[in-house]
């Protein structure tokens, strides 16, 4: 790959280094340069620009990013579409995240170019966390490298160990003059610590303090896993609760542990069933060694002395502030990212016909427009509709979309934006407006608009920009700007906020002119379908 300043000559169809800000529009980096864009930097009195070109050889940091990551997820995690070099692989349920440290090692050792971040080993995730990202640095890497990097990264570098315990119960020791509301406080915070890794807590049995009676509630468990909680803090292998447990013929595996708070810990097994002696800390949510303990126990991982001896590294809890982490500020980390297909246009053009009852590849336009919605990476799609319309909401039946009825839809598209929007959960961090007669926009083009959505980088509104450099549809949109949406009045749709807002506008390369290919006319659906892009039944 070459970088550096070229002339303008030479720059179409290379990639722009640096955003340029031009009068009454914005150029962001990434961005390969159409003849337009040549054209509309040499009219601000620019002959050189920055570029990157890529040689024979190279491969695209898009593609390069993609074709290491899917070589790195399996069952259990799912890629993102790639934007700016970066894919994030996503866990698709809860779980333990495991990782090969060597494998993970050998990705990042092959070129200064190629990268792969992933959470620490042992991390309990939920559906939807970002749990590794790749990125390559340049615009460009030799395709030597990400082959080499592909097949270091294949073959279980990363792994989710899904939940084995289902259940558990709970036995706690009480002493004659212990206050009631102690034990009611342990058994709520217990089934709260308990819930939170989708483990059913069955049963509690509250018993004397006493070897004995430990011994008895022990036995009499048939549970996936056994917690004992002590009334007194258990200061040794021979105190009443690892105690008991041998006594009910269970074996000790490991009294205490190098983590604070969580020192008073003790971990066995009765019939192969784990048990966990919980320290005093654990009346408290506030995380302690104990949870990192019951994360793996509940994965169906080994808990082994060892395994305890080398948690000390990173084991002073009380010592590291929790704070929010920033990728928590992204939509792909857990945030909602809502879609609002507009389809109450009244395709006037169209001499009396509906062209969203149209069928391309056998189907009403409608509806796989709206399938195609629902396939994304979206957490709800809302349908705007024209009220009282039952031929457009007939072909909607049995998909779990929401339709948007709106009265006012003769007033233009600012009408069924307003009506979309205010169907968006309360929760949604970005919309994306899509619109339903565009036959061409794919599950694909919504995904990499979400791709490079990010608010830390003042990339709020995200607009699909054809092959040719044209913008089009769909576009994303941050919750900052809904209150501007919402206040379009008449046909202009979001054109106005657009403008106002060019700075955090990011163009978003979709592959082919499906950005830009609406279909309004007879005349459009017949040239579509005799240039072999439509499938018309």
């Amino acid at each position: 790959m070459k970088f550096g300043s070229v002339a303008l000559a030479q720059a179409q169809g290379a990639v722009l280094a640096h955003s340029l800000h031009l009068p009454g529009h914005r150029l962001g980096k990434g961005l390969v340069l159409s003849g337009q864009d040549i054209r509309d930097i040499g009219d601000a009195g620019m002959t050189h620009v920055v570029v990157a070109q890529l040689e024979a050889g190279d491969l695209d940091e898009n593609a390069a990013a993609l074709q290491i990551a899917e070589a790195l997820v399996s069952k259990g995690f799912r890629a993102t579409a790639p934007f700016a070099g970066r894919v994030n692989i996503l866990a698709t349920e809860a779980g333990l995240f495991r990782l090969d440290a060597a494998m993970i090692g050998a990705v990042n050792g092959v070129n200064e170019a190629i990268t792969l971040a992933t959470l620490p080993d042992h991390s309990r995730v939920a559906a939807g966390k970002m749990v590794a990202t790749v990125k390559i640095i340049p615009y460009a890497v030799a395709t030597s490298l990400a082959k080499t990097a592909t097949q270091a990264a294949a073959g279980g570098a990363l792994r989710l160990c899904c939940n084995v315990v289902e259940n558990a119960d709970l036995v706690l020791t009480r002493t004659e003059l212990m206050k009631p509301s102690l034990l009611a406080k342990a058994e709520a915070v217990t089934e709260g610590r308990m819930r939170a890794l989708g483990v059913a807590l069955r049963k509690v049995e509250i018993v004397a303090h006493d070897e004995r009676a430990v011994a008895k509630a022990i036995s009499g468990s048939t549970a996936d896993l056994v917690l004992i909680l002590s009334a007194s803090a258990t200061s040794d292998r021979d105190d009443v609760a690892p105690a008991g447990l041998i006594r009910a013929g269970g074996r000790l595996v490991r009294f205490g542990m190098p983590v604070d708070p969580g020192n008073l810990l003790f971990v066995g097994a009765i019939d192969e069933r784990p048990v966990v002696g919980l320290p005093g800390c654990a009346r408290s949510l506030a995380l302690n060694g104990a949870d990192w303990v019951l994360q793996r126990l509940v994965a169906g991982q080994d808990v082994t002395g060892e395994d305890i001896a080398n948690m000390g590294v990173g084991g002073l809890l009380k010592e590291i502030p929790l704070r929010a982490q920033p990728r928590a500020k992204q939509p792909v980390a857990g945030k909602r990212v809502e879609l609002v297909l507009l389809a109450a246009g009244a395709s006037r053009r169209m001499r009396g016909e509906d062209k969203l009852l149209r069928e391309v590849e056998g189907q009403p336009l409608l509806r796989r427009s709206a399938e195609l919605a629902k396939a994304a990476e979206v957490s709800a799609v809302r349908v705007v509709l024209p009220e009282d319309n039952t031929e457009r909401l007939a072909v909607l039946q049995g998909l779990d979309v929401t339709v948007v009825e709106t009265s006012d839809w003769q007033e233009g598209m600012a009408a069924s934006l307003r009506a979309g929007l205010a169907a968006v959960s309360g929760d949604a961090a970005a919309v994306v407006v899509a619109l339903a007669d565009m036959p061409e926009v794919t599950t694909g083009h919504i995904n990499r608009l979400i791709a490079a959505f990010d608010p830390e980088e003042s990339r709020e509104i995200c607009r699909a920009v054809a092959a040719d450099g044209t913008p089009g549809h769909p576009v994303l949109f941050s919750r900052r700007f809904f209150e501007s949406l919402m206040d379009l009045q008449g046909d202009h749709g979001a054109k106005d906020v657009l403008v106002q807002a060019q700075e955090f506008v990011t163009l978003v390369s979709t592959p082919g002119q499906g950005a830009v290919i609406d279909l309004d006319t007879p005349e459009a659906w017949a040239a579509w379908a005799e240039s072999g892009k439509g499938t018309l039944d």
